[in-house]
């Protein structure tokens, strides 16, 4: 592998990486993980159970809270198995199919948490300036129909991916800068022309990042211009206080995306270990947070929780 081009005919295996730099305190940092790892597992799949045992919160809007919490569970399941290796077990090497593979379903799943925060924000959109054709708009066979065209619009974008990196000659030392794969990570290693790579990478990007971000933006600034119509005060809180979750959402999905955009463009000087941190807040802390906040915001919620960790009402 070293020296000599070697495509994926040949299968380089790629070597994944901890905390470069930090190699001493990558125990804590599993620890952490670890955490991280359950809270999210735990908290995503408690949301599940309540929303299919409370019926009154068989609504469009805690179907798309659904989507969210069982996307959130594929983002930690698909880098469990190599942060686990690595961290816990000292295992860096992964075989490159098993590689894109983990790639493939860490991006897709991505890229459907960015269409799911999409359609909810159409669920907030319709619920606050068309209120009396909520049940109309948003009937149960369209909330389907959304959640397959989320799927749909994310496995086509991102399943060209690996067999464009198939396709190119690996002649350097195949060492990841993460604990698990990304496109951004492995397309620096082939020796090959990697124009088409880069090109078809900023279209999905733009495409999908950046045409969810620019709709996501427009619902709320229909939102709040409805919500500035409305004479009472108490009344304009009142609404509003039903978008503070979803919006929570989008923040702590979109500022680490930026925050790992910028670090990889501008940071290039920055220790490595910075950019882990930074990769790792972005996958490890929107699935961890989101069923904390849905648990805090919403009343139906957080009363059906406490009875099952508590025994009692609130």
């Amino acid at each position: 592998m070293r020296g000599e081009a070697q495509n994926s005919s040949g299968l380089p295996p790629f070597i994944l990486t901890g905390l470069p730099g930090l190699e001493t305190s990558q125990h804590w940092l599993f620890l952490l993980l670890g955490v991280l790892y359950t809270v999210s597992i735990v908290g995503n799949a408690l949301i599940l159970f309540i929303i299919k045992e409370e019926e009154s919160l068989h609504q469009p809007m805690y179907y798309f809270l659904s989507l969210l919490s069982v996307n959130d569970l594929g983002v930690s399941f698909s880098t469990l198995p190599t942060v686990l290796a690595v961290f816990c077990f000292h295992l860096r090497e992964i075989s490159f199919n098993s590689c894109m593979s983990q790639m493939f379903f860490i991006h897709l799943f991505s890229f459907m948490e960015s269409g799911i925060l999409l359609a909810m924000s159409f669920d907030r959109y319709v619920a606050i300036c068309n209120p009396l054709r909520y049940s109309t708009v948003l009937t149960d066979a369209r909330v389907v129909w959304m959640g397959v065209c989320v799927f749909l619009r994310s496995f086509c974008m991102i399943f060209p991916l690996p067999f464009l990196l198939k396709r190119l000659p690996f002649c350097k030392a195949n060492v990841l800068s993460h604990a698990y794969c990304l496109h951004p990570d492995m397309i620096r290693l082939p020796c090959g022309d990697i124009t088409i790579n880069n090109i078809f990478g900023l279209f999905i990007v733009i495409s999908t990042f950046g045409l969810d971000s620019a709709l996501i933006l427009l619902s709320y600034i229909l939102i709040l211009r409805s919500v500035l119509a409305i004479a009472s005060k108490e009344e304009r809180l009142k609404t509003l206080n039903t978008c503070v979750s979803h919006l929570c959402a989008v923040l702590i999905f979109y500022v680490p995306m930026v925050g790992v955009s910028m670090a990889a463009r501008y940071g290039r000087h920055a220790p490595r270990y910075v950019h882990t941190l930074l990769s790792l807040v972005y996958l490890f802390v929107p699935p961890m947070l989101n069923p904390v906040i849905y648990s805090i915001k919403t009343k139906e919620i957080r009363r059906r929780l406490c009875k099952i960790l508590l025994g009692t009402k609130i």
